[in-house]
């Protein structure tokens, strides 16, 4: 007779789907709210009057916003429960993209979207809170690649979306769907999230003070490690994510249609990446895994920059690119469930400085971009090549894959 250990063990199939239908959702509040807009960059350009470079600071305005309310939020869940910081955060969301659709100016613009991205943080930290408040082990990464499978398409599929709204709305009609998101989302929330996180356990369990529950992470080398490794992956990818709309649409010709074409083709790169990863998981452990895409991050990275300066053109960027995306999705669920396997009583505190890594970080490094003129791929190219070579470093280095401890089945 088995016992059950954790409490996500009791959960029928049905009652997991509904998790990850729910969590899912809150996963993807995140991405889109940064990433919907894309394909509008060079119509709010025109319209705002500002530089490319303005431009891609609304981007990271979001991102900073993003991390440092993860750093709040994480802890905040472990001190009072997942569902209070879901729903009084994801109401400023709401508030805040109504601002956004109504400034007047690209100043304005900035302060509303580091609201919005600071809203936004607690559905990204708060589902995987949840996740490791239910399961451990083999479980926890079966349910967290599920989440990394919709948190790897949002930021693919969110510029797709916005392509097509653009064809129907201007874009500051964008943030009003956004707002609209948000309020879905606190319905959700209020009428299907249980608290998984009882009172007895915020007060005698694990940690208790924030402080504790730092050092805890920070006194972690596996956690520590592949944070960088996560952050710098997430880095990678929104340098694609910034530069792509100028690069494709005016460097390379595409219109906002052909370009949401483009990222649902890519799409298939994580979907492939998450579930195969996942599926891979149950014989080779989650270190060894990243061994391998890392290294491909840094292959085809380098593949972008040589191929564009032999004068490859669209295909030479866009066939490696599809391969650094799907290195992106098989190192992803592995990095969430080395970072939280050994932290259930500071979960939420784990996931958001997590969070926090992986959005900081690609706001402060994706600009980086911009600055060098974006006329070629090879600026795009050589920022992915700069964070894989970080990532290789830090798992090698930090992490040391020969030391991780197997995964309880």
């Amino acid at each position: 007779m088995s016992s059950v250990v954790h409490p996500g063990d009791l959960l029928t199939r049905r009652q997991r789907a509904l998790y990850v239908i729910v969590l899912g959702a809150l996963t993807a509040l995140g991405p889109f709210t940064i990433d919907l807009y894309l394909p509008a960059f060079p119509q709010v350009e025109a319209d705002l009057a500002v530089s490319t470079a303005v431009i891609q600071l609304t981007l990271t305005a979001t991102t900073i916003g993003f991390a440092f309310g993860q750093l709040l939020v994480g802890p905040w869940s472990d001190a009072v429960g997942r569902r209070l910081p879901l729903i009084l955060a994801t109401s400023l969301h709401v508030v805040a993209s109504l601002g956004v659709a109504l400034a007047p100016d690209v100043t304005w613009l900035m302060v509303f979207r580091v609201l919005q991205g600071f809203g936004a943080a607690a559905g990204g930290v708060v589902a995987m809170a949840t996740v490791r408040d239910l399961f451990g082990g083999y479980p926890l990464v079966r349910m967290l690649s599920r989440l990394s499978l919709v948190n790897g398409l949002a930021p693919i599929l969110a510029p797709v979306i916005g392509s097509q709204l653009l064809l129907v709305m201007p874009w500051r009609g964008l943030f009003v769907v956004l707002a609209a998101y948000g309020v879905v989302i606190v319905v959700a929330a209020s009428l299907l999230i249980v608290e998984t996180l009882p009172p007895e356990r915020r007060v005698t369990a694990g940690h208790a003070t924030i402080g504790d529950r730092y050092r805890a992470l920070f006194s972690d080398r596996i956690f520590l490690g592949v944070a960088v490794i996560g952050g710098m992956s997430f880095s990678g990818l929104f340098a694609y994510l910034s530069a792509s709309p100028f690069l494709f649409q005016e460097v390379y010709g595409l219109d906002p249609q052909g370009y949401g074409l483009l990222f649902a083709m890519n799409s298939i790169g994580v979907v492939a990446g998450v579930q195969v990863s996942s599926r891979l998981a149950r014989r080779i452990p989650p270190q060894w895994i990243l061994a391998v895409s890392t290294l491909v991050l840094l292959g085809s990275s380098m593949a972008i920059i040589v191929l564009d300066l032999a004068g490859a053109g669209f295909w030479g960027t866009v066939v490696p690119l599809w391969f650094f995306i799907t290195a992106c999705g098989f190192g992803f669920p592995m990095v969430q469930a080395l970072a939280l396997v050994n932290h259930g009583s500071e979960a939420g505190t784990a996931a958001s400085l997590l969070g926090a890594m992986n959005f900081g970080l690609a706001g402060l490094l994706s600009p980086i971009v911009g600055l060098f003129g974006i006329t070629s791929a090879v600026p795009m190219g050589s920022v992915m090549a700069a964070t894989s070579v970080v990532s290789i470093v830090s798992l090698w280095l930090i992490v040391r894959p020969r030391t991780v401890p197997p995964l309880e089945r």
